[in-house]
């Protein structure tokens, strides 16, 4: 059997999310029967909502979704691979019209998280913003609590002046129409992507977060961690699809971030070629014994330790501060009992949730109903020295 076959890109195939579907626009039973948050990808047609989906979500390389062909149909992306990164993607096609008779706007926007609308900043984008305009109102009117999220995307080919000024002049002209519909109070969010570079991670990252109820307590629990271990910098990864669920309160770098997301690539490669592999799992390339340390010539440490089968954390630090990596180690077990201890929180939570569900038959609760997850934190600050 060929390396093609077992592998897409550096990772093997079944070091992913599980298998992939395709709903289409009728399937709306199966919509409400899952509770889990979903981000739907929106936008025109071409404008690379799919390249984005299979990029981030599946490891396509960049240069094979020039071959993707136009989605014709919702597609339906199911990402649950840890306690913190359970949701479903909705790919929609450019061509849905919001207005005909077998599109469901409450089915389809009432358990929405976060609305993704991606326009192609190489095109001439006033038809885009006449969508985008539409669709919000749209989602709006059937769900109040979506987060809306708008991509500037394909400026890679753009210089840098182009692409600020591109994006001061969306932010206007978006901001401008909704407040003539009467939803000036409406937040939008605008992130410049590319699928050529790290850019569009660091956006599904932001996206993802906003999704993470417990994400206060994540930032917390690094902040605890850095202050006590002499590290500059940290991030948690979902190690499948390089985002970030959680980071420190510092400002991120985007030069650093990219330092991050080119280990975990190393750390995987190496893995998949040399690690063990246990006949009673499909794939253990990353496992409780996966860990990495780079020394930089500038005198930066990069180390990276497995949480558990799909999230890493990757931290930065200086050359002297990892003198006592004892500390450090000693540290980081520290944070991973708490980050099991949001795990059980967040189960628990979601096994009572599904209890009321099922003897109400009722909707869904709200997200994070019952969680008390600052109480983990509470108790854990006393254990990291």
């Amino acid at each position: 059997m060929s390396y093609q076959d077992e592998y897409v890109g550096s990772f093997p195939k079944d070091f992913s999310y599980g298998p992939f579907e395709q709903n289409g626009e009728n399937d709306n039973a199966s919509l409400q029967e899952d509770h889990k948050p979903r981000i739907l990808l929106m936008g025109l047609r071409r404008s690379g909502k799919s390249s984005i989906q299979k990029v981030v979500f599946h490891k396509m390389s960049p240069n094979e979704t020039l071959f993707l062909e136009s989605t014709n149909k919702i597609v339906k992306d199911d990402i649950n691979n840890s306690s913190f990164v359970q949701f479903q993607i909705w790919d929609f096609p450019g061509q849905i019209d919001f207005f005909d008779s077998t599109f469901d706007s409450d089915t389809i926007f009432g358990g929405c998280g976060a609305l993704v609308f991606v326009i192609d900043a190489q095109d001439d984008y006033q038809d885009a913003l006449d969508k985008l305009q539409l669709t919000v109102t749209k989602a709006y009117r059937v769900n109040s609590n979506i987060k809306f999220e708008v991509f500037i995307h394909k400026v890679d080919g753009l210089n840098d002046d182009y692409k600020m000024e591109s994006q001061r002049d969306i932010h206007h002209r978006a901001t401008e129409d909704l407040g003539e519909a009467g939803l000036d109070h409406v937040h939008l969010s605008f992130h410049l992507t590319s699928i050529y570079d790290h850019s569009i991670f660091e956006a599904f990252s932001k996206v993802v977060q906003k999704l993470i109820p417990q994400l206060p307590t994540l930032e917390n629990l690094l902040n605890i961690l850095i202050s006590n271990s002499g590290i500059e910098k940290a991030f948690l990864f979902d190690v499948v699809s390089k985002i970030y669920i959680a980071t420190d309160s510092s400002p991120v770098d985007m030069q650093s971030y990219e330092l991050c997301c080119d280990m975990i690539d190393v750390v995987i490669d190496i893995s998949c070629i040399y690690g063990m592999v246990d006949e009673a799992e499909v794939s253990t390339t990353f496992n409780s014994q996966s860990s990495s340390l780079i020394k930089l010539n500038n005198g930066t440490v990069l180390y990276l330790r497995e949480v558990n089968n799909f999230l890493a954390l990757v931290c930065i630090l200086r050359e002297e501060n990892f003198q006592k990596q004892g500390v450090i180690d000693y540290n980081f077990l520290c944070f991973r009992d708490a980050i099991t201890q949001v795990f059980e929180l967040r189960n628990k939570a979601q096994n009572a949730a599904q209890s009321v569900r099922d003897q109400q038959n009722a909707e869904d609760l709200p997200n994070g109903a019952g969680e008390s997850p600052d109480n983990a934190t509470d108790h854990l600050q006393t254990q990291i020295p």
